[in-house]
């Protein structure tokens, strides 16, 4: 078995917000419609409760990495309240230097109108929601914003001093045409994000869309739409680094890198996961709290949940997180994070490489250009790996 100590590995913090103004017909996020009136500073006194816990229980003490705000819609909160967090956050743990501070937001007027407020204390990064600046679409997505108010919200977060923020876009949209998914990321360049978020419309379980399924454009011409738009992409700078992202150079997310490194993150808020390296192999835990906003709220003892992740199941989950970075993984990073040996990744690498779904370079494995599509086919290879000469 390999040693290291924790303090390697970077720590990240994810905050879910879980009410949104409407519930979209394809999210199957922990998201719910806000009705009433918010509970803002109970929500916020919730969180830090629940961070001073995990502290406690972890005995973490690692500066911060990255803070993701996620949700639902977290910009539905005051910049007053968000500082308060934020402030009682440091309190509690130490920010790292250069620590990325991201929020997503909505571009309706309500939310953009903000965003000078969230720049001022110390918000340094937003993930904007736009998934299509096509009017049409976006009703059909139960999206409660216009396609100009996303352009003009891009504009107030520059304005507001944003220089690094991201934009959602979908494709393979119901009823959508050849030429729709290229033209929202013609736009979307247009407005130079440093970060562009894109992937497909999948239609998840217990979503409105699963019960009632929309016209999709069949798989040949959402992939042939899809590699259009990644060339587009790519011939304006935009560099893919994992299935779904797009960044200007040095422009990358680095909480998302984290946690598709298999790095450590702690997650606070309804429905939050987390995932704290206390001991390799054999203590390595994943954390999940309390899923419906008005039990978090309560807080009580049985709210939170740690379950180790199994020596047997850690090839896998290692492997499942650092194959969705184009990079893919050093062989050396697998021992530094997992604490086994690397023999415990035979012989489903070597399948694979004989397959032609993974490439090995100076130590370094990716998924081939193949292997890039069948990314399901390369998991099922490190199912139930045997680690008894681990």
């Amino acid at each position: 078995m390999h040693s290291v100590r924790k303090t390697t590995i970077p720590l990240s913090l994810y905050i879910h917000f879980p009410w949104c103004i409407q519930k979209c017909p394809y999210c199957d996020f922990n998201s719910h419609a806000v009705k009433g009136s918010l509970p803002e500073i109970d929500y916020i006194d919730s969180l830090l409760k629940d961070l001073s816990k995990d502290l406690e229980q972890f005995q973490e003490t690692r500066p911060l990495h990255s803070i993701f705000m996620g949700g639902g819609t977290p910009s539905l909160f005051s910049a007053q309240q968000i500082q308060r967090l934020l402030t009682g956050i440091e309190r509690l743990i130490p920010f790292g230097d250069g620590i990325e501070i991201t929020l997503e937001a909505n571009p309706g007027t309500f939310e953009s109108e903000k965003f000078a407020d969230y720049r001022a204390i110390g918000i340094n990064r937003l993930s904007i929601g736009i998934q299509s600046f096509n009017d049409a679409h976006l009703k059909r997505l139960g999206r409660v914003h216009s396609g100009q108010e996303a352009i003009r919200a891009v504009e107030i977060a520059r304005q507001a001093g944003f220089d690094n923020f991201n934009l959602d876009l979908m494709f393979g949209l119901p009823e959508s045409s050849d030429h729709d998914s290229l033209s929202d990321v013609q736009q979307a360049i247009a407005l130079q994000p440093s970060h562009i978020s894109f992937y497909q419309l999948t239609i998840e379980p217990n979503t409105y869309f699963h019960k009632y399924p929309p016209v999709l454009p069949n798989d040949e011409a959402i992939f042939n739409e899809q590699l259009a738009c990644q060339q587009l992409l790519e011939e304006h700078g935009y560099q893919q680094y994992e299935i779904s992202a797009y960044a200007k150079t040095g422009k990358q997310c680095k909480h998302n890198i984290n946690y598709w490194s298999f790095g450590d993150y702690l997650g606070i808020g309804a429905g939050a996961h987390g995932k704290i390296t206390l001991g390799l192999p054999d203590n390595i835990v994943r954390t999940m709290k309390a899923k419906q906003p008005e039990k978090y709220l309560q807080l009580s003892k049985g709210d939170r949940l740690a379950q180790e992740i199994s020596q047997t199941d850690l090839p896998l989950e290692f492997v499942m997180n650092h194959l969705r970075l184009k990079q893919g993984f050093q062989l050396e990073t697998y021992r530094q994070r997992t604490g086994l040996a690397l023999q415990s990744l035979q012989p489903a690498l070597a399948d694979c490489i004989q397959q032609g779904l993974l490439d090995e370079h100076q130590q370094q494995i990716v998924c081939s250009e193949k292997g890039c599509f069948f990314l399901d086919s390369i998991l099922e290879n490190f199912l139930g790996t045997d680690i008894t000469d681990a």
